[in-house]
Formats: C-alpha cells, structure tokens, sequence
C-alpha cells in the first residue's frame, strides 16, 4: 500500500522514521511501523484512531524524537498497513501485541499513548500478557469504552433511539469522501474538532481522514457501533491519564468521566475547554507534554529506582517506584 499523499503534505508532515518495519499479527496481518528517535532512549508507543494513520502524531513524534524512541504504527487498514482478515477488538489488541513484539526487548517498559481508537487498543490489549510486560503508563486521548454511538452528539439532536439509529447511519456510511474540499473541510470540523482550530490544523485532519479507504472506514464503524470494552478498562491496572475535550462531538466528555471512575489506578484527567476530538493535533504541545511526564515519573524514574536497588545504593527521593511501572 502507497504512502498517502497526505503525509508529505505541508509543515504537519512527520519527521523521516529512523528505522521503518513490518509487524505480522496474530491473523498474519502486515502491520506498518516506524521506529523514531535514538536507540536507548526511553520508548513512547503511538496507537491513532479510527480513519488516521501515523502522520496523525506528527507533532509528538517531532518533538518526542528528540530524546526519545517513539513507535508509531498504522492500525490495519489504515496508512499503509494492509485491512487484513478481520475488524474486532481482539484483533486491536492482537495488533498491538505485535507491534510490541517486534520493537521492544524481553521487559523494556514504554508509555502507551492512544488517540480515540487507539485509546481502546490499550483497554482491548490491557490484559494481554506482552501489554503486562511492557507498559509502565499509559494515556488515553479522546477516547470511550462502549455507548459510543449513543452519546454521539455528531447530530444535534435530543438523545433517543431516532439520534443513535441515524448517527449510526451516518458513522458507517460507505460513501466515498472524495477529494479534500471547502465544503468537506468544514464538515470534518465540525464533525471532529473545536471552533477555534486553525485553517492548517483542519487540512491536516482531512487530508488524513479521506486518505482512508471507505470499506476499511466501514469495517471499523461497525466493531465501534457495538464496542463494549469496560471489561478493559478495568483491567487497564498500569498508572493512566485521561485527555479529553469539551467540544468533542464524537467521543464527548462523559466518556472521559465515566474512564476516570473505572480506571483503577487513574493518575490525572485534563478536559480541554472548547477542544474537539483531535485532541493531539489541537493541542499538540499538552499531549506531548503529558507524554513526558508518564515517561519520567513512570519509565525513568521508576529505571533508576530499579537500578539502584540491584547495586545496593540507597534509592533517591526522586526515583520513586510507582505501582504498575
């Protein structure tokens, strides 16, 4: 599968990977991943959402790559990884064990970042023995565990049987998207972002939107219609936070609330007032640096406390081992 024309398109183009690899799932399906930043250094995995591909964490990886070793992936499907067999939330899960696999060593531990539907990759995935091995934290953007359809507020509608039978409708559509237009533009903002995201912020969101397959977009509205992961979430026992926002139509605020209950070792939530679903691109610079906090309380911190013990040094202060880590 060609690259998108998307991902080389303007500034929201991602960095050149340093080393790019196929994973090979469960099924046999060929997960495409690319592997950023310097080998050592701590590892932050990317898992994007539905319609996406890896140009979505362009500005994580760029500024992330720096000082750390960012996996990012296509989900099936998307970007240039195959569809594959099979839609379902095992198969999210079996992907993302893979990719694990094929980029982390015997115990490494990473930050698992995960964008809508990559945030329920993590909940599929969470008790799953190779997700056990190597998360040390976790952070969930934009994101729901089930009802996913039933609080859509893509159509401003009262809540009842008529909204959710037409948002459902309208969600697993199989209609092309066609080219990337004024008109289409405005309704992927309005559908998926706040009313303050930037011209360039929008184009970006749409050139990587419609570069997905209209079955592939199908395939997966249907495993979404139906998600019930709070069976997941609960077993999400690795320290997780939770990003959301306000203006989010298609993932709304109560989603992020009702994770926060049920998480068991929920370690902060940010709502992002007048922010829409794509959280990354609207508020690239907090992602990220939420990002970085999960990294140095859980993954370096937790290092050295490690090492230390093992040479039979005292432990500092600021080197607290965290549960789950």
């Amino acid at each position: 599968m060609s690259r998108p024309t998307h991902e080389t398109h303007g500034a929201y183009a991602p960095p050149v990977p340093v080393r790019e690899l196929i994973a090979h799932s469960a099924d046999g399906a060929r997960l495409h991943v690319e592997v950023h930043g310097p080998e050592g250094a701590p590892v932050v995995v990317l898992a994007h959402g539905w319609t996406c591909s890896t140009a979505f964490w362009a500005a994580q990886i760029r500024d992330l790559a720096v000082d750390h070793r960012v996996v990012a992936y296509d989900q099936r499907g998307h970007g240039r990884s195959p569809a594959g067999d099979a839609c379902s939330t095992e198969t999210l899960a079996d992907d993302l064990e893979a990719v694990l696999a094929a980029t982390l060593g015997p115990g490494e531990k990473a930050v698992l970042a995960g964008h809508s539907m990559g945030g329920m990759t993590l909940m599929a995935a969470s008790a799953r023995p190779r997700f056990r091995e190597h998360a040390a934290a976790a952070l969930l953007c934009s994101t729901g565990s089930t009802r996913l359809v039933e609080e859509s507020l893509v159509l401003p509608w009262r809540a009842g049987r008529l909204r959710t039978r037409v948002t459902a409708a309208v969600l697993s559509s199989r209609a092309p998207l066609g080219p990337v237009t004024p008109v289409t533009r405005r309704i992927l903002k309005y559908a998926t972002m706040g009313p303050g995201s930037s011209p360039v912020m929008v184009d970006a969101c749409a050139r990587i939107v419609h570069a997905c397959p209209r079955t592939v977009r199908h395939a997966w509205s249907v495993v979404l219609s139906t998600l019930d992961l709070d069976a997941g979430v609960r077993e999400l026992r690795v320290p997780t936070a939770v990003i959301s926002g306000t203006a989010d139509r298609m993932t709304p605020v109560v989603h992020a609330r009702a994770l926060v209950a049920a998480l068991p070792n929920c370690v902060g939530s940010t709502e992002l007032p007048g922010l829409g679903h794509m959280t990354p691109v609207e508020a690239p610079e907090l992602v990220t640096a939420r990002i970085r906090e999960l990294v140095t309380t859980y993954v370096r911190g937790a290092g050295a406390a490690v090492k230390a013990a093992a040479e039979g040094a005292e432990i500092p202060e600021t080197a607290e081992i965290k549960e789950g880590a």
